[in-house]
Formats: C-alpha cells, structure tokens, sequence
C-alpha cells in the first residue's frame, strides 16, 4: 500500500477525477487508485461517502489527510511535493496560473452542461447550444495568453506541464469529442496535451470501461 490514493469515478465520463490524477501523475509518486462506478443512484453516493465527506470525486488520501476538490487536490500536491513544479515559480506566470485555473473551477457552465466529457464518444457538431460558443471563445483567449506570455520553455500553458493544464485537460477532451475548431496557437496546446503520456494512459483506461 503506497501513501498515497486518490478515489475517482468512472475515467471516461469524471471530469473532475481526471484533474486531481493527472496532476497527482505529475508529481511522479507512486499512488493507489480507488475506483467507483458513477450513475448507479445511492449505491454510487454509498461508496463515495466511504472515502469522501463530499460526496464527490476526486479525493485524496495522504498519510490520513483527507482533500477534495480538484483545485484543493493541485493546490496540496504543489505543497508536498514542490519539486514538481506544480505552479510556475515566476510570480506573474504563477498568479496568472492560479487565476486561470480558478476560473476553470467556477466557470464555464453552458460548456460544462452541454458538453459533457465522455472520452469514448465522437460527437463532431454537437452540444453547442447558447454560451456555449462564449465559453469556447473565452477559453481560447486564455490558452493564447498563457502560451504567448509564458509557453516558450514548452509546449503547455505555462511551458513545461502545471496545475493549470491538469484543470484544462477534461476541456481538450471536450474540445476533440465535439470536434470544436480552435485557432493554430490553441489547437497545437489541445493536441500536446491530447498526447501528453499521462493524458493517454488516462484515455487507454477509459477506453477499457465496461
């Protein structure tokens, strides 16, 4: 048993799970992973409340602390394992970093409700229904700032892969579900993510889901 579990739903449909993993992924510990199968009513409720006084996934277990949320989950591993490199260690790049990431967290909800991530789906078309464009249009915006102020050092948001990227990795899935069209800047960050080695293993796993 490692020291460290992270509970998560279904891999191709939990938005959320993927966050808290593939951020969790970043930090190179070995980790234990709690799976629970999502939309089975109180029965799904029953196991998660097992692990997580939330009620929702993802949590992490760490040597009997417990966090939730996805942001909180990148916010702790950033603190205990800073070698990482969770957030950007420039100041501006990592405020910038953080506000961005907290807007993923609050925002977007038209993306979210008609767009939902189901990574085994191919939904060219699909889902774009009022302020959905708007979301889009907005999240494009800020892949560009990212990128353009401080992507030099690689191909992510912030250069090398952050917390930031881990909070916008269930929009890539979207992004190639429903086939949204993004501009040259924005759809060379979405594929470097899309084949980001911890973004397949997380798909290979989904894709094997009964």
């Amino acid at each position: 048993m490692t020291d460290i579990a992270i509970v998560l739903g279904d891999k191709s449909v939990s938005s959320w799970s993927l966050r808290g993993w593939i951020a969790l992924k970043a930090t190179g510990v070995p980790f234990t992973e709690i799976m629970i199968r999502l939309r089975r009513g109180e029965a799904t409720r029953a196991d998660i409340l097992r692990h997580s006084p939330s009620g929702k996934v993802p949590l992490l277990k760490h040597k009997g602390t417990l966090v939730w949320e996805s942001l909180a989950i990148c916010e702790f591993l950033a603190e205990t394992y800073p070698a990482a490199g969770l957030w950007p260690a420039d100041p501006a790049a990592r405020a910038l970093a953080r506000s961005v990431a907290a807007e993923m967290h609050a925002g977007f909800a038209a993306l979210r409700s008609n767009m939902p991530m189901d990574m085994r789906a191919s939904l060219p078309g699909q889902g774009m229904a009022e302020g959905v464009q708007a979301d889009i249009d907005r999240i494009a915006a800020i892949w560009r700032e990212c990128r353009e102020k401080h992507g030099k050092d690689g191909p992510f948001l912030f250069g090398r892969f952050t917390a930031a990227d881990a909070m916008y990795a269930p929009v890539v899935s979207r992004f190639i579900t429903y086939g949204v069209k993004l501009d040259p800047i924005c759809a060379a960050y979405r594929d470097a993510m899309w084949q980001h080695s911890a973004m397949q293993e997380w798909l290979a796993a989904a894709k094997r889901e009964p």
